[in-house]
């Protein structure tokens, strides 16, 4: 299968190449580190990059969790813009096969549970009140008590908290209202937390493992915000790549977008990740600060059943194997 990975330099989208290579399919990179004509929101640029395209794995996005509303037009313009631009292309070029690059971002908070009496509900965004006074746990909007963080399913209600994942949601309409169209298969995977060789350091966009091994490596202690309890579900860049694999080689239906959280299935805190990096880096404890960030949800783990019974994926690297590889790889500049 010939595909064309948007972003296929950067971090997750050159872990896709090579996982396409490695299964014996030509994947064409299409990405403005290479080539700064290589723009997604380039109709012609495009339209040239799809000739003799089988399939698209779309990885180019603006990533990272937005400041404010003031860079709200770039995100949408390099996220919505761009997707929209690539699906028209796709459209009539007649490719009809798009693996998505999405994100658990799009759920908002987690999944939680109130013990006492109301069972599942969907607590509003944290106040500046609560996080400036060290209340970061989410409480039950009916009774107020103490909720039970769960796993989020894929049929949840989305609720995006911040300007990237709204895009991020968007992107999913625009793929779906292309498949409906054309009659073509897209699927949506839904990424969590992507660690592994070759993230970016030091950039406002990359990851919290990010920030924490760009710390440990100049010998300073890693800063986890909040009080280090958040859940999140760490998962390693070349168990997505598999999976982006796997989507393109299982033929998805026609005519609809089939969204898949795409995580390991083992929570774990950020104080947990924190330690575990600065253990294998050999580097000083983490130290916990309190600050936040607004807009920044509590809890967000999935559950990924569906995409192991659906494709037959399974993530194959474990939590401390992957960071103590993390934390010997080499990492990218922005």
């Amino acid at each position: 299968m010939r595909v064309l990975v948007t972003g296929g330099a950067g971090f997750i989208g050159s872990h896709v190449v090579d996982a396409l290579r490695e299964r014996g399919h030509e994947p064409l990179v299409y990405d403005v580190r290479d080539d700064p004509g290589a723009d997604v929101r380039d109709p012609a640029a495009v339209r040239r990059a799809l000739a003799g395209v089988d399939a698209v794995c779309h990885q180019a996005a603006m990533v990272g969790l937005g400041n404010g509303v003031t860079d709200a037009a770039e995100y949408v313009s390099r996220n919505d813009l761009g997707t929209a631009v690539l699906l028209a292309a796709m459209a009539g070029a007649g490719v009809r096969h798009l693996v998505l690059a999405g994100s658990m971002v799009v759920y908002g908070e987690g999944r939680y549970e109130c013990p006492r009496r109301h069972g599942v509900v969907r607590p509003g965004p944290r106040t500046v009140a609560d996080l400036d006074a060290g209340r970061f746990e989410p409480v039950c909007p009916e009774c107020g008590d103490a909720l039970s963080p769960g796993l989020v399913g894929e049929d949840s209600p989305a609720d995006p908290r911040n300007v990237y994942a709204t895009t991020k949601l968007a992107q999913e309409h625009l793929a779906a209202a292309w498949a409906r169209s054309t009659g073509g298969s897209a699927v949506a995977l839904r990424y969590h937390n992507v660690y592994g060789p070759r993230m970016p350091r030091d950039t406002p966009y990359a990851g919290v493992a990010s920030f924490f091994r760009s710390a440990l490596a100049r010998g300073e202690a890693p800063r986890v915000f909040e009080d280090g309890r958040q859940r999140r579900d760490f998962v390693h860049v070349r168990d997505v790549a598999a999976a982006n694999v796997a989507a393109l080689e299982a033929g998805a239906a026609s005519g609809v977008l089939t969204a898949f959280n795409t995580g390991s299935g083992e929570p774990h805190t950020v104080g947990e990740m924190a330690r575990a990096l600065a253990a294998a880096c050999g580097g000083p404890e983490p130290v916990v600060t309190g600050e936040y960030r607004l807009g920044d949800v509590r809890h967000i783990t999935a559950d990924s059943s569906r995409l192991r019974d659906a494709l037959g994926w399974k993530p194959e690297v474990g939590f401390e194997e992957g960071m103590a590889e993390f934390a010997r790889a080499g990492m990218r500049g922005a």
